[in-house]
């Protein structure tokens, strides 16, 4: 069973309320280009321009018209004379010949199809919003006029609604009322308390550190434990090198016997010779210097092996740093330190400085666990400022984390925030800009 056989006169009827219906909702460079190109859904043609405003405004099928190209300069002398043509009646479409508008047939022809149509579009304050330029290689019936006269009416009521500025419907007095409302609400916000904050790079740090330090001038042979490892008191922690100090402890021991072997021999010979018994203070003198020498010996030689003056954990960067290194006395090469007792040192920009008071809440956001901060007191805070690693110059505050805090090892770095006193909020927010405009204008 064939299917029934389409109307095209329902076709196109339904074409055109559908291109009515666009071009209401179409503006600016939408609408110019749905009235060149979109308008052949309803009369088939080849090619179309738009005359709006005294200028050509858009050409069927490009982007944008060349200005300066002949087939511009075509249409510029075309649309004007056209538009003259239908000021006897902008509600009706007029056909344009080359001979109405003084253009020779041939001209016509090179640079548009011989038959041609001009649709006024109507504005309905009077007058033309515009005019349209069709034209195809068959002419056009007069059914097809109708519809266009139709459809241009439909473009110039959307070509003068598109040039009328669109206004906002309110309510009487709203707009004031809104705005004094917000004025209000900012003014109630800006003296809002807020508490202040201040964040800053922190680190978990020993609370209580005790130094390890180099017991005399050597080299380091030796390092006997890893980067923080526990350790016990007495644990073997450094091992100096002691070829030197051996040898000096092997020769004052024989200066000593050398001494002593003396003294005895001048003992002997003083019950008959009195000079010899003159020497015997002296000679007990060197004894006993010897003996310091040789005892200040054993004991730097005993101090070459340092061990851990209490329990705690070796922290200090990398062994093979120090391994073969010369050192100096009181040189530091590691802390033991308690790590139950651990303390968080922060370092607060001078930018960021903020006048806390001891006792002021910290939370602490370690990098590893930024989810979990662990929270403390603040203990006290640098007078002075100084420049820290990262090359900041920056205040050095100390707080002590809450027992309960676990699983935080030294050395662990992170982001601390240390809450202040309550403030108005429009103070907070100003600290900064009130700071540059002191400093500018040397208050």
């Amino acid at each position: 069973m064939n299917a029934p056989a389409l109307n095209p006169h329902l076709l196109r009827l339904s074409g055109l309320i559908d291109l009515e219906r666009r071009a209401r909702a179409a503006h600016g460079a939408e609408l110019t280009y749905l009235i060149v190109n979109d308008t052949l859904l309803v009369v088939p043609y080849q090619q179309s321009a738009l005359w709006q405003g005294g200028k050509l405004a858009a050409v069927s099928g490009v982007a944008a018209a060349e200005d300066g190209g002949p087939y511009a300069r075509f249409l510029r002398t075309v649309l004007p004379a056209a538009a003259k043509l239908a000021e006897a009646d902008p509600s009706a479409p007029v056909e344009v010949v080359p001979s109405a508008i003084g253009m020779a047939e041939a001209e016509w022809r090179a640079w548009f199809p011989p038959f041609a149509v001009f649709v006024p579009l109507p504005d309905p304050r009077g007058g033309m919003a515009g005019g349209l330029l069709i034209g195809r290689q068959d002419p056009f019936h007069p059914a097809e006029l109708q519809l266009l006269g139709a459809v241009g009416g439909t473009y110039g009521l959307a070509l003068a609604a598109a040039g009328l500025p669109r206004r906002r419907h309110r309510l009487p007095g709203l707009k004031r009322t809104a705005q004094v409302a917000a004025v209000l609400l900012l003014a109630a916000a800006s003296f809002t308390p807020v508490r202040s904050s201040v964040l800053a790079p922190a680190e978990i740090a020993a609370a209580a550190p005790f130094p390890v330090r180099a017991p005399f001038d050597g080299v380091v042979d030796a390092i006997h434990v890893a980067p923080n490892t526990p350790v016990h008191k007495g644990d073997r922690l450094i091992s100096f090198e002691t070829t030197e100090r051996r040898a000096k402890a092997e020769v004052s021991a024989k200066a000593l016997e050398i001494a002593r072997a003396e003294y005895a021999e001048a003992s002997q010979q003083a019950f008959t010779d009195a000079q010899a018994k003159g020497k015997l203070p002296l000679l007990r003198a060197k004894i006993e210097q010897a003996q310091l020498e040789a005892e200040f010996n054993r004991t730097m030689l005993e101090r070459a092996e340092v061990l851990a003056p209490a329990d705690g954990v070796a922290v200090f960067d990398d062994a093979h740093q120090w391994i073969g290194r010369p050192v100096t006395l009181g040189e530091r090469i590691m802390v033991l330190a308690d790590p139950v007792s651990a303390a968080l040192d922060i370092a607060v920009p001078v930018a960021e400085a903020v006048t806390f008071a001891p006792g002021s809440e910290v939370l602490f956001f370690p990098n590893i666990a930024p989810d979990h901060p662990a929270r403390g007191a603040l203990v006290s805070a640098g007078y002075a400022a100084s420049l820290n690693a990262e090359g900041v110059l920056a205040y050095t505050a100390r707080a002590k984390l809450d027992a309960g805090e676990a699983g935080l090892r030294l050395g662990l770095k992170g982001t601390a925030k240390i809450y202040g006193p309550q403030r108005p909020f429009i103070l907070w927010v100003l600290r900064r800009p009130l700071a540059v405009a002191r400093t500018w204008l040397a208050l």
